[in-house]
């Protein structure tokens, strides 16, 4: 299914069908304000597990990032943080970063094993953060595979790659190319452990 959903004022309509498809243990391909992300709910492992397969990864091996609407998660799915820590998420989300936090025991546990992180996300983008807030808990994300630009870029090259792998690509225009840039933030001094698209001061 090619959902095309406006990208500034998200039809609620739509939305609340994409997400009956995360509650229903579908697989979906949305935009966020970096690159074109595949996601599921994060409460059903069997979805993690396909988004997985699809990347060829192992689930408690992957990198896959909890996309939150706000930090009222954050308690939930990672570990108590430092008061300056918590300022620096404050200050820089929602926005194109992703930040490595330790894991609370919370984690689903299809991605348990020796993982004792997790990647926090709030995409500063409308169809991105409309789908989490109506889904009312994370959805579990990482970016799609592709050799060419226009396989992470353009929704119809995208249907038409992953069509019958996934339950609904929405379509929100055209994505970006460069990820978000991720910040370890599991000790005293964050470090940015790759430069993407946020840019970083501290």
């Amino acid at each position: 299914m090619l959902l095309q959903i406006h990208p500034v004022d998200p039809q609620a309509r739509l939305i609340r069908q994409a997400v009956d498809i995360l509650r229903n243990g579908g697989v979906v391909i949305y935009p966020t304000d970096t690159i074109y992300g595949i996601g599921c709910d994060i409460l059903q492992p069997k979805a993690i597990d396909r988004i997985c397969r699809l990347k060829g990864i192992e689930p408690h091996k992957a990198n896959l990032s909890f996309i939150c609407n706000d930090l009222s998660h954050l308690s939930e799915f990672a570990k108590p943080i430092a008061t300056p820590t918590f300022r620096i998420l404050k200050k820089h989300l929602p926005g194109p970063y992703t930040f490595i936090l330790p894991a609370s025991n919370m984690v689903p546990r299809v991605l348990q094993s020796n993982k004792s992180t997790i990647g926090l996300r709030i995409p500063d983008h409308p169809i991105a953060l409309a789908l989490v807030r109506e889904l009312g808990r994370p959805i579990l994300s990482t970016s799609l595979p592709g050799d060419q630009v226009e396989d992470t870029t353009d929704p119809d090259v995208m249907y038409e790659n992953y069509g019958n792998q996934v339950e609904a690509v929405i379509d929100g225009g055209p994505g970006g190319t460069t990820p978000s840039t991720v910040v370890d933030c599991t000790s005293n001094v964050p470090m940015v452990i790759r430069e993407g698209a946020g840019e970083w001061v501290g």
